[in-house]
């Protein structure tokens, strides 16, 4: 087969934009991607999730590279949470065997978790910043202990969402990060958040490429756009406001999260 008359320029573009909001703001993986596979490519929602997770465990090693260049990864931070959440996803994928996947009734419930996560993921979009300006005083005096242990805890419930919706490591894991640890630089919490996206999204990838739920053409087109989409965007996190790409991106979300609810 030609590859090139095999790759279709639509896939490739969505890889680029998707690979720039990530690097840019932690947020956009499987926010936009997977519904974008469901809705727009009418890939089945288990198989766009399998997809999403080892594309995202792709563009973030990229990410990782750039933010770990930039010196805006804080490791011991990315080790805590994977305390937390590779444990969480290997129970969550236990769990997914169960079921068949590939019937109308998981179709279903995927398509309606994924909305609900999109919405959320919205809200805190759209309310983070009033969120841990709220909790701001409260939390500034946490004990390093509890910090730590409330971020393992963290990395769990992510573990679980990102395992089963492929969305959750973004907005909510940023957000949440920052109230937790409130002296730490914007930049260096998104980058340490996607360094951590990596193990997790990986070894949920696997999983979920186990569970038969994997589309490897699909996969390795979107890469064709994602990987310099995330270079460019993990560069431009250090240099530009997210103020106005993180509002666009909610609204985004909101539309398509009802869309996939209806």
């Amino acid at each position: 087969m030609n590859l090139v008359g095999a790759i279709d320029p639509l896939y490739v573009l969505s890889g680029f934009c998707v690979g720039v909001l990530v690097g840019m703001t932690g947020v956009g993986g499987g926010s936009l991607m997977t519904p974008v596979l469901i809705l727009l490519f009418g890939v089945h929602p288990t198989t766009a999730v399998g997809t999403d997770l080892l594309f995202a465990a792709s563009t973030k090693m990229v990410g990782t590279l750039v933010h770990g260049a930039t010196k805006t990864v804080d490791w011991s931070l990315v080790g805590l949470l994977a305390i937390g959440s590779v444990p969480a996803t290997t129970a969550t994928l236990i769990v997914l065997s169960q079921f068949d996947l590939k019937g109308a009734t998981a179709q279903h419930l995927v398509a309606l978790s994924l909305g609900a996560m999109l919405m959320f993921t919205a809200a805190f979009l759209l309310a983070g910043r009033t969120i841990r300006e709220r909790y701001a005083a409260r939390l500034a005096n946490l004990d390093p202990r509890r910090a730590r242990l409330l971020t393992i805890a963290l990395g769990l419930v992510m573990g679980v969402l990102v395992t089963s919706t492929s969305v959750g490591a973004g907005a909510i894991g940023v957000t949440v990060l920052l109230m937790l640890h409130p002296k730490m630089p914007m930049a260096r919490v998104v980058g340490s958040d996607i360094a951590h996206a990596v193990p997790l999204t990986l070894l949920a990838g696997v999983g979920h490429w186990w569970l038969g739920s994997i589309d490897w053409g699909l996969l390795s087109t979107l890469l064709i756009g994602s990987l310099p989409g995330i270079v460019l965007g993990s560069y431009l996190a250090g240099h530009t406001s997210d103020g106005i790409v993180r509002v666009t991106l909610a609204l985004v979300l909101i539309i398509v999260g009802l869309r996939l609810m209806a």
